[in-house]
């Protein structure tokens, strides 16, 4: 008899214990671990980061009053009650590259070792949270391997080992931890839209000899995406249906997250015909997985163009909350995340939406 299973299986993302990639640091007083942290933050400014760390007050009562207290240079704090909890720390760190964990108080996915003869009782307490060693870290190059880290694991010594002053070598191995988790990128064409004003359905209008849904397609495998279809119902596996109905290209954008969180999404309409290969290059060359998307805004345009952007991960998660506060717009999302924009000539990204612009439009490519 199959097992009754209770709830939808869903694709979860690729999550750490507390946040989508993590690194606890431990070994060593917890102020040399923050001040490890600090100095390799500031050789990797390019990307987002955290700290997850314990407080060592004692007998600190209970706020009554939750205080965020904003600065005009764009920092936040905050201070308010809470308890740990891994379903709410994968939320709030959502939007980083990548979160240290001082290890001396939290289990973490990834650990750096750091050897100090000081801490030995505390290394051999924590013994068993050592499954996923990076490397290690030596106070100074005399400092000896423990016995009791040996006989566990026997080949630590194999590991990457620096001192507690090469800085810079530690911040070049903890920039590639961050790279190898940089999600890849799969191709989204818009195709399930109404198409009222045209009349006809935008996504088989001919502008090159074949219908736009299929160049489109063919403009994002000729860089190698794996490219679907988001369509109200699908009946193919280069489909993806609606799971979020009614919603527009936000539905599709969103339905695509549910099948596939863990892969950015570049995501392109069908009715921008004048969008051509090297707009798609120009795209992924600019392409920032640090923000939430990378998107073209036209030099004259206000605001970003919403359908042709590449949407990361950390995307899905803010999408939902906007949908959580009855907004089904990603040009407001957009408008309101940070953001890498890549801006172009206005003419390579105007929307045909009526029969007369697609018999303009026609002529202008055929000429």
């Amino acid at each position: 008899m199959a097992k009754h299973q209770k709830h939808t299986n869903l694709v979860r993302r690729n999550n750490d214990n507390f946040a989508p990639n993590e690194i606890a640091i431990l070994g060593a007083k917890c102020d040399i671990i923050s001040d490890l942290v600090f100095k390799v933050s500031q050789n990797l400014k390019n990307y987002k980061l955290a700290y997850f760390d314990a407080s060592h007050a004692k007998n600190v009562e209970e706020n009554k009053l939750s205080e965020y207290i904003f600065h005009h240079e764009g920092n936040l704090q905050i201070t308010t009650t809470g308890a740990i909890n891994k379903y709410q720390q994968r939320l709030d760190f959502a939007q980083f590259d990548y979160v240290f964990i001082n290890g001396n108080h939290y289990q973490g996915a990834k650990q750096i070792l750091i050897l100090d003869k000081a801490k030995e009782a505390s290394v051999l307490k924590r013994l068993d949270q050592l499954d996923n060693i990076q490397f290690i870290i030596k106070l100074d190059s005399e400092t000896e391997f423990f016995d009791f880290l040996v006989e566990k694991y026997p080949n630590i010594k194999n590991k990457h080992c620096y001192t507690i002053g090469e800085i810079d070598k530690i911040t070049n191995h903890i920039h590639n931890l961050v790279q190898e988790k940089i999600a890849p990128i799969k191709g989204l064409v818009l195709v399930g839209g109404r198409s009222t004003r045209m009349g006809t359905d935008k996504s088989e209008l001919d502008y090159f000899g074949k219908p736009q849904k299929q160049r489109a397609k063919e403009l994002l495998e000729l860089n190698n995406l794996e490219t679907f279809y988001s369509v109200q119902e699908s009946s193919n596996e280069n489909e993806i249906s609606d799971k979020f109905v009614n919603l527009g290209p936000f539905g599709g954008i969103c339905s695509a997250f549910q099948k596939d969180p863990n892969s950015a999404w570049f995501v392109l309409a069908t009715d921008l015909p004048f969008v051509n290969e090297e707009i798609i290059q120009l795209l992924l060359k600019h392409r920032n997985p640090s923000k939430v998307a990378t998107a073209i805004k036209g030099k004259n345009k206000e605001f970003v163009e919403p359908l042709i952007s590449i949407y990361e991960p950390k995307a899905y998660p803010i999408l939902l909350q906007y949908l959580a506060q009855g907004y089904s717009c990603p040009r407001k999302m957009l408008i309101n995340s940070d953001v890498e924009i890549v801006e172009i000539d206005d003419d390579f990204i105007r929307n045909i939406n009526t029969p007369e612009e697609f018999k303009a439009a026609k002529e202008e490519i055929n000429s």
